[in-house]
This record gives C-alpha cells, structure tokens and sequence, in this order.
C-alpha cells in the first residue's frame, strides 16, 4: 500500500457541493483511466468522491490533494 493509498483511506469523503468543486483533484492514474471509460466514481487524494467528465486544467489544482502529493516519496 503507497502512502497515497494509506491517506485516502484516512480521510472522510467530500461529497456535498462547494470549494472542492472548483479544483482539480489528484487521483490514482489507474482510477482516473476507469472514471473515463467506465464513468465510475472514483476518490481523490483529499478525499472528495468524483466522476471526473471535464477537462480541469482550467482549474487551480486542490491544496489538499498537493499537499498530500507533496509528501509521497518520489516515483509514487
């Protein structure tokens, strides 16, 4: 289990409407590749449950989720 792992299972899931919308999340690539075919439902590192179906590059990226990026050894 990676450290990114250890912390998702760590924190409570977002799943109301808010800030957490407005940013683009860090999630595993696996999971991000299922999302984008399957539509599946997929957690971020902060925690926030999402399907993702637009392109967030237009957003600013969660402080939360790069936060948690940020401490994961490299080549996590």
């Amino acid at each position: 289990m990676t450290l990114l792992e250890e912390t998702v299972e760590e924190t409570t899931a977002i799943t109301e409407d808010g800030d957490h919308d407005r940013f683009a999340h860090y999630f595993r690539k696996n999971d991000l590749d299922a999302a984008w075919l399957f539509g599946e439902v997929i957690t971020a590192a902060c925690g926030k449950q999402n399907t993702p179906t637009r392109d967030f590059t237009k957003f600013p990226v969660c402080p939360s989720c790069k936060e948690i990026y940020e401490r994961l050894p490299a080549g996590e």
